[in-house]
């Protein structure tokens, strides 16, 4: 008797999971570690890209859809050969020198890229538990060579080295990872971060009048939480054009509030309180002895967090 062959298995159009993003730990110097590689930190809207067919959807890290706002990404995605894909990454754009900017993305002045870091899933194969090697090479056959798709940079086999490379070149910082580690969906130590430039979230929760010929406003109030209380951890002024000035103040009206939710608020003359809803991303000189942030400056707002989960950094003095 002779056996019917069988037929191919069919690969399914759907990626049966959705994941929350693996996310780094944030540690205060460089290291070097056997096992382990260090990749350029980026700057910009960590996105996860799922492709079912030629269907594309990019999610952001609390799940907003971003399908439309990068229609060219999305669409060099639905052409990639993977039957079923899901990539982890980040949407970024990259000033003159090949430094990624959250600024130049927020304000739309530069064209969108996908720096892709992972690959979790490939035509009916779940990835999540292999090792990082592993995922890193099937990302590298998925995505090929495309303009608007980067790999994520490897700076330096030695983390020490790594950290030079990512300070000469002006980069925010470096990720170091455990190249045997699996996917682990929340923060982990497998995953390791270091700063070049301070970078971080803050909630805006007020804001001072204007004085000269600046209009709308004179600095924002930003806190974070610790501990369930809103701190305060100084005020922004710079890093404003007109329109982002006028939109802004538009918003936080909306907002105004009788009170403040910060435990400390500051004695500000002709201060305006607002509801803590808005998340500001500020870059920084360092932290004072006293918990406030040198010569902050506003880069723009972020929607790919919730409120309450934009706490003190670990690494701020106490």
């Amino acid at each position: 008797m002779h056996s019917e062959p069988k037929a191919p298995r069919q690969v399914s159009d759907r990626i049966p999971f959705h994941v929350q993003p693996m996310l780094a730990t944030l540690v205060s110097e460089p290291f070097e570690r056997p096992g382990w590689v260090f990749e350029e930190k980026y700057d910009g809207d960590r996105i996860l890209a799922y492709k079912e067919g030629d269907h594309v959807r990019l999610l952001s890290r609390n799940g907003i859809d971003r399908t439309d706002q990068f229609p060219r990404i999305a669409a060099i995605l639905s052409a990639l050969s993977p039957h079923t894909l899901l990539l982890d990454g980040e949407v970024v754009a990259f000033d003159s020198e090949g430094v990624s900017r959250f600024q130049l993305l927020q304000r739309g002045k530069g064209e969108p890229l996908y720096a892709v870091f992972d690959c979790l899933f490939q035509d009916g194969k779940d990835l999540r538990r292999e090792p990082l090697s592993v995922r890193r090479t099937a990302m590298e056959d998925a995505i090929g060579s495309h303009r608007l798709l980067v790999l994520s940079r490897r700076l330096a086999a030695n983390g020490l080295k790594a950290f030079r490379v990512a300070q000469n070149r002006g980069y925010e910082g470096l990720v170091a990872k455990d190249d045997s580690s699996p996917y682990i969906e929340a923060r982990s130590s497998k995953w390791l971060k270091v700063k070049v430039h301070q970078e971080d979230e803050f909630l805006i929760c007020g804001y001072t009048r204007p004085a000269g010929a600046r209009q709308h406003f004179g600095a924002l109030l930003l806190g974070a939480y610790e501990k369930g209380r809103l701190q305060y951890v100084g005020k922004v002024g710079t890093g404003f054009d007109e329109a982002t000035l006028s939109a802004l103040h538009h918003r936080l009206q909306l907002l105004a509030t009788s009170q403040s939710a910060l435990i400390d608020p500051p004695h500000e003359k002709g201060s305006v309180f607002v509801a803590p809803e808005l998340i500001a991303q500020i870059s920084f000189q360092e932290w004072t002895a006293d918990r406030k942030l040198r010569q902050p400056v506003f880069l723009g707002l972020r929607d790919d967090k919730n409120p309450q989960d934009v706490l003190m950094p670990e690494l701020a003095p106490r």
